[in-house]
């Protein structure tokens, strides 16, 4: 069974706070936890076992949040704009390099292909 939240579709066997976090990008366990818990969810409730108005419920939380497409474009606009004024972490997001003072001569693969595109299309 499959329960649909804000146009995406969450399988239902999953734990309420695990799937949100599995299927919402800018959100936790721990900020789905704090959903839960303020909405007065059981811990161990499953997605499928969510009446119509709990659902409803979650939706208006999520709805309130900067999640999804606006979160994504508001972090490419944030390595956008450090690029135009030339500061550091800009640079190095430019160059694909990593952007947190982490060593370069090994270990460096996952930021290069991470800084090489533009953060998650």
């Amino acid at each position: 069974m499959v329960v649909h939240i804000l146009g995406k579709a969450v399988k239902g066997k999953y734990l309420i706070n695990i799937g949100l976090a599995k299927t919402f990008y800018g959100i936790g366990t721990e900020t789905a936890t704090q959903i839960c818990s303020k909405l007065g969810f059981y811990p161990g409730m499953r997605m499928h076992q969510l009446t119509e108005q709990q659902t409803m419920a979650v939706t208006k939380e999520l709805s309130e949040m900067t999640i999804d497409s606006k979160l994504l474009s508001q972090v490419r606009a944030n390595i956008k704009m450090k690029r135009e004024i030339g500061s550091y972490t800009g640079l190095r997001h430019s160059m694909g390099l990593p952007v947190r003072g982490q060593r370069t001569k090994t270990n460096a693969k996952t930021a290069r292909k991470l800084n090489r595109i533009d953060r998650k299309m």
